[in-house]
């Protein structure tokens, strides 16, 4: 028994499947390399503290990110000046999503005991085709950006009052 438009549907199930499987295999083999490799040569080229990680869970899903791990060498002696200084992270991450696309974001610094509306910025999805240096080294810009935006808001709140 032939169903016309069923069979376009069970066609198109058949066609994102294969889709999928293509994009994950291309994270796998290609992009989470690229993005590794350029993320390494950052933190090697640039010491302010940062590590890269890279993650795995739910069996289906990883990512990589960059984060900041400690202060750089230069700013210790600056920060041990006010002792209840406390170092927080925050993170870019490049994370494959269930259908095989990258999921780009920034994740904020949380400090304990203070409610933050956004701790995190979207920064878009991508198939991992379109991923290459140039957009890594792009998101790294607009993550420093953000970052530096989070220790000096131009808007002054009333946080310390």
């Amino acid at each position: 028994m032939k169903i016309p438009h069923l069979e376009e549907h069970v066609n198109d199930y058949e066609s994102s499947i294969e889709t999928v499987v293509k994009k994950k295999v291309l994270w796998k083999n290609k992009t989470k390399d690229i993005i590794l490799n350029t993320f390494n040569s950052i933190v090697n080229e640039y010491n302010i503290g940062w590590r890269v990680q890279e993650l795995s869970w739910m069996n289906t899903n990883e990512a990589v990110n960059i984060t900041f791990d400690s202060f750089p060498p230069d700013l210790i002696k600056k920060t041990n000046q006010i002792p209840s200084y406390q170092f927080v992270q925050g993170a870019l991450v490049f994370s494959q999503s269930y259908s095989g696309d990258v999921y780009v974001f920034i994740l904020f610094p949380i400090i304990e005991n203070m409610h933050v509306e956004n701790n995190s910025k979207d920064l878009g999805f991508y198939d991992p085709i379109n991923i290459d240096q140039k957009l890594i080294i792009e998101k790294v810009d607009e993550f420093l950006k953000e970052m530096t935006k989070w220790e000096l808001p131009t808007i002054k709140n009333k946080m310390g009052f």
